[in-house]
């Protein structure tokens, strides 16, 4: 068994690399291509595609999947026991997909749950400490920064930003392209394409940077200017959310809009955990 080496030295028909330093379970199940830092416990329902790189002193227990191309750097945690006191032992799971960068002390928990699991898609980016809890589910193409903390059953959709240190409640769901800003409480259902920032957090307007990054290059475009427009219609205008997503119906709604509308709706019927309120306009 060779040295570990970094990220970037991977080819197609490398073999498997275990530092001797690294402990690994005999029933641990290691595709071609990962490789395994020093200091770094692997526990015996663990598996791990192909190309994965596994830094120093990482930690995977549990049932474990993760899939190919995935960066974990030292000192992360991935699928320990969660920290809910609900729990009472079941074999439930972390799934992780493809080429995710995970990077140092993250620790994200197995659901609670039997035949429940935490689940996570492909090419996401989760920087140093984040913390995700039990039963949370996270879409492609995620930015997470620093110190995020989740709690359980928390749904990110895809493309989403989350600044540094943003705290989010249970249950909350976390719409696609939606930018949260650093030190946000979140507390309440952030719909898509949305700017939240605060504490509480509070709905600032459309997320203009990430659809033009994510799609919508041209801000003038017709499915932009009607996403602005339905966007009005309902936290700016004098109707209720209710009155205003029967109005925003009546249109020939494209895919961006249609989504918005359909997360508001589902969202309200949550209760108190329901979307996230506009800050007012004189602020």
């Amino acid at each position: 068994m060779s040295k570990s080496q970094g990220p970037s030295s991977f080819s197609i028909d490398k073999p498997t690399q275990v530092h001797p330093l690294a402990v690994i379970d005999p029933k641990a199940e290691l595709d071609s291509g990962v490789v395994v830092g020093p200091g770094s416990v692997i526990g015996a329902d663990v598996k791990i595609g192909s190309e994965t790189w596994v830094g120093p002193n990482v930690v995977l227990d549990g049932h474990l999947e993760i899939g190919s191309n995935n960066r974990i750097f030292p000192g992360a945690c991935l699928g320990l026991e969660p920290q809910d006191l609900k729990y009472k032992g079941a074999p439930t799971k972390v799934v992780i997909g493809d080429e995710n960068t995970i990077r140092e002390y993250v620790t994200i928990n197995r659901a609670t749950e039997e035949s429940t699991e935490t689940r996570i898609g492909n090419g996401n980016l989760l920087m140093a400490y984040c913390h995700l809890g039990h039963n949370c589910l996270l879409g492609n193409g995620i930015v997470m920064s620093n110190g995020i903390q989740v709690a359980g059953h928390v749904l990110i959709e895809d493309k989403a930003v989350v600044g540094g240190c943003a705290a989010i409640h249970q249950f909350v769901h976390i719409g696609e392209l939606a930018m949260i800003g650093g030190m946000t409480k979140v507390v309440r259902d952030v719909p898509p394409y949305c700017l939240v920032d605060g504490n509480p957090g509070r709905l600032r307007g459309l997320n203009r940077l990430g659809l033009r990054r994510r799609g919508l290059e041209n801000l003038a475009s017709n499915e932009f200017r009607q996403l602005q427009e339905v966007w009005n219609l309902l936290f700016r205008s004098e109707h209720t959310l209710v009155k205003s997503l029967e109005l925003a119906r009546q249109e020939d709604l494209m895919s961006k809009a249609g989504h918005l509308c359909d997360f508001l709706e589902a969202s309200m019927q949550k209760g108190r955990r329901g979307p996230m309120g506009i800050i007012p306009a004189k602020n």
